[in-house]
């Protein structure tokens, strides 16, 4: 029986970060799904279609793109979309007490929706913890250096989406 988990989020834009997060899930399970999804309270730099091809491009520079696939969240409950994808469960990057204070209530109510679905956390390794991607997108903006914070060729995207050249 193939075992696949669900790792959602806006990823505007995906970080190396989540690409870890998606690695090590990729040892726990046998597919993992990741769904972009659109984030309402939040100004997005890239539509979820862009994002979405980054991503897959990242994963070919990976040695994941077998067994990672991309899709479209295109709204509604994830844990709806969960089902609807035969996921087992679902995964969740924790970077600080934070984030555990927030995805613990998202996860009691997940399992409240589908007990069947189950929420994995996996702590973000320590040389990304600092790492989010409204604040690369801030440092970014400023010409900042975003250097191995994010795949190169999100690097590349972001610099020429700001007009700016890449000198880091």
């Amino acid at each position: 029986m193939k075992v696949a988990a669900l790792y959602a989020g806006s990823f505007d834009p995906f970080t190396n970060g989540h690409l870890d997060i998606v690695s090590r899930a990729a040892t726990l399970f046998d597919e993992v799904i990741i769904a972009v999804s659109e984030n309402i309270s939040k100004k997005a730099m890239f539509s979820a279609e862009d994002r979405m091809k980054m991503i897959e491009t990242s994963l070919k520079d990976s040695n994941l793109s077998g067994r990672v696939r991309v899709v479209k969240h295109a709204g509604g409950l994830t844990i709806d979309m969960a089902e609807e994808l035969s996921v087992k469960a679902m995964v969740r990057g924790l970077r600080s007490i934070k984030d555990m204070e927030y995805e613990m209530d998202i996860a009691s109510m997940n399992h409240f929706q589908n007990s069947q679905i189950e929420t994995v956390f996996l702590m973000s390794s320590e040389k990304y913890r600092f790492v989010s991607s409204s604040l690369i997108k801030e440092v970014a903006k400023f010409n900042g250096d975003i250097q191995g914070l994010v795949p190169d060729n999100i690097k590349k995207e972001m610099t020429d989406r700001l007009g700016q050249e890449e000198s880091r």
